[in-house]
């Protein structure tokens, strides 16, 4: 409907100079579109994966116990991984990024992303830090929407929580 009311004000416009910026104003406005149903993607997807968390992890009783703490031990006798590793990771990332979503005058954005790969492989609790709100939003939806589990990291022989950072930069052109 506002494609067609876009195509009728640019339709009867006869000056080529409007009709560019009746195009630009098209082309701007569907972007900010393109950002707010992003937006409400993001906040549904957040919620989704809070709502698997805290019933995964049952934190709506009230005495939590000290298993469910993330392990800052330096005995770990194998960290949480990706198969294929950190370079298959930062690839699927990449390919999971919605580039239409971030907004930069800066050609290089950066972000560090840290989470936690649970005990059983999927992860929780992403957080990106970075100068660049958009894109620290879709790094977020990124590692969420990863396809496979990370092998848990081990102490003592038992799959523990492990809090993991991973320094994302993409160049913009």
């Amino acid at each position: 409907m506002l494609g067609n009311e876009f195509k009728k004000k640019f339709d009867a416009e006869t000056d080529n100079f409007n009709k560019a910026s009746i195009k630009n104003d098209y082309l701007l406005f569907m972007q900010k579109m393109d950002s707010i149903e992003n937006v409400a993607l993001t906040a549904v997807l957040l919620k989704t994966k809070n709502l698997e968390d805290l019933s995964r992890l049952n934190i709506i009783k009230k005495n939590t116990d000290d298993k469910t703490a993330v392990t800052s031990s330096p005995a770990i006798d194998k960290a949480a991984d990706y198969p294929g590793g950190i370079n298959e990771l930062r690839k699927e990332v990449a390919g999971l990024f919605y580039l239409g979503g971030v907004y930069s005058e800066v050609k290089t954005i950066k972000a560090d992303v840290a989470f936690i790969v649970e005990r059983d492989g999927t992860i929780t609790n992403v957080e990106a830090q970075g100068n660049n709100f958009t894109f620290n939003r879709q790094a977020e939806i990124a590692l969420y929407s990863v396809s496979q589990k990370f092998s848990p990291a081990i102490v003592n022989g038992s799959p523990v929580r492990y809090r993991f950072r991973l320094p994302l930069t993409m160049n913009i052109e």
